[in-house]
């Protein structure tokens, strides 16, 4: 009735004529009993739309959070490493070390040059505010350091760094690594 009443004021004010308010009430009705195709097209690419949105949405929440977790592990690892780090270091002793393609030098005392040497103590970067620094760890933490994110350690004498050739002349004169030049 409302319909009826509108379209009576709409002919009262002249703004439609009866032929048209007769054809625009056929077409809804029309519409109404054959569930009109264009609006249920416009409904499935609204739907589509949304689902699309959506995915794209929880894949950008998989990345933020994956970077955040990937932040949270390293700041976990640095707190690790200045909680643990071996802190009484001065010494005279020097060592150097190769640390992204630029030898560094480092001065320790005897015993940790030893301890180093031997693969007990491992030299670890340390990273703050775009300082870069050394801190000196014990084997055990150092592995497990590695095991949940590699790249913190740059000296480790765990393994040689160079495989002996079987036809090798000089097999059997090996040069220590303590030799002091």
């Amino acid at each position: 009735m409302a319909k009826n009443a509108l379209q009576a004021q709409l002919l009262k004010a002249g703004l439609v004529d009866s032929k048209k308010a007769k054809q625009l009430s056929k077409q809804s009705q029309h519409a109404k009993r054959t569930g009109d195709s264009s609006d249920i097209e416009a409904k499935k690419s609204v739907a589509d739309a949304q689902a699309k949105k959506m995915e794209k949405d929880q894949k950008l929440n998989q990345e933020k959070q994956q970077i955040l977790e990937q932040k949270m592990l390293t700041a976990n690892i640095v707190q690790m490493i200045k909680q643990h780090q071996i802190t009484d270091t001065a010494g005279e002793v020097s060592y150097q070390f190769v640390d992204d393609s630029k030898v560094k030098k480092i001065n320790i005392t005897q015993k940790l040059y030893e301890q180093i040497v031997a693969g007990h103590v491992v030299i670890a970067r340390l990273e703050e505010n775009q300082v870069l620094n050394y801190a000196l760890l014990p084997r055990p933490l150092a592995d497990r350091i590695n095991t949940k994110l590699e790249g913190f350690m740059v000296v480790s004498n765990d393994k040689p760094d160079i495989e002996l050739e079987t036809d090798d002349p000089y097999a059997a004169y090996v040069i220590p690594d303590d030799l002091m030049w």
